[in-house]
């Protein structure tokens, strides 16, 4: 049975993380997000359907809209008689979406989760009509006070509930919470490098950020604020000890052939640029030779032909 929902909704993480993040609420349950990993996270004590029906638990799957749910492609690994464990790489997931799942139990069993989890949702057939069930749903954007990108909204002291929305979490309207502070609201993200919409949501009426004078034009006849959440990347290039001048030219520079000069740094020629989620061609001039990056093997044609090196920035 494939169980799916018409509409995903990226929301954020629930406060069992384990290295005391912020986060909404203790009722969210199914996984948790440490670094560059996802970490589901099976409890046999949150699914009475599971708990109370006297089965012997052999094994236990991730099922979800990321494998197209399988019931046997994720398995997870026994921590103890409750606690079932999966580690995928974050990579594996786009920050521009949210995405639904279930676990499985002995490859037949869906394990249902009870309503009132912060991250269920009613799921839905191919055909986009309701089931008596409920999927979890996983987030890769979410608030922490660790995070890398701070919003605040100056003023509106008065204000009684106010909400980050953007197109990091498909402009949902309730789940980034933002903080009262001494001279306004504040909320923390953790988000991956690209270029996003937002707009604060102030007791229900949809505001700009007017701290921020970047802005986009949306299809309400308005505009929304524009953030460039950008990476900090490490371009190298070794064995060439002798050379006199290395370049790095790229898409991001406009191929410049003298702007961006490497410079040495332990027997290598190193520079470090900052750049936006994406994928970007580049290649080293060496003395006034094109050479593309010998340490790495994606590899693509331009539009004239040549072949460049790839930078996937996310």
């Amino acid at each position: 049975m494939k169980i799916r929902h018409h509409h995903i909704f990226l929301l954020f993480l629930s406060s069992f993380l384990s290295i005391n993040l912020y986060a909404q609420s203790n009722t969210s349950k199914g996984y948790t997000i440490k670094g560059e990993e996802v970490i589901f996270i099976f409890n046999v004590n949150d699914y009475p359907n599971i708990k109370n029906n006297g089965d012997t638990i052999d094994d236990v799957f991730v099922s979800g809209e990321f494998n197209d749910w399988a019931k046997d492609q994720w398995p997870m690994a026994k921590i103890n008689d409750s606690i079932y464990k999966l580690k995928k790489d974050l990579s594996l997931f786009t920050s521009d979406f949210g995405w639904e799942f279930k676990f499985i139990v002995n490859s037949e069993h869906w394990a249902e989760p009870t309503s009132d989890f912060e991250n269920s949702t009613d799921a839905k057939d191919d055909y986009g009509f309701p089931l008596m069930v409920y999927n979890l749903k996983f987030y890769s954007a979410f608030a922490t006070e660790y995070g890398n990108v701070s919003f605040k909204l100056k003023g509106h002291k008065d204000a009684k509930k106010v909400i980050l929305s953007g197109t990091f979490n498909r402009w949902d309207e309730t789940g980034f919470v933002m903080k009262p502070t001494e001279d306004g609201w504040r909320v923390t993200l953790q988000l991956r490098p690209d270029i996003y919409q937002y707009k604060f949501i102030v007791d229900g009426n949809w505001i700009e950020d007017p701290q921020n004078p970047s802005k986009a034009e949306n299809e309400y006849d308005g505009y929304n604020s524009v953030i460039d959440v950008q990476k900090n990347v490490k371009f190298q290039l070794c064995d060439f000890e002798d050379a006199e001048t290395v370049i790095l030219s790229a898409e991001f520079n406009n191929w410049t052939e003298t702007d961006a000069t490497m410079t040495k740094e332990d027997g290598c020629w190193v520079y470090s640029q900052r750049l936006s989620g994406g994928k970007y061609h580049y290649k080293f001039i060496v003395d006034g030779h094109w050479i593309t990056d010998p340490t790495n093997t994606v590899k693509e044609y331009d539009d004239k032909g040549n072949i460049n090196s790839v930078c996937m920035v996310k």
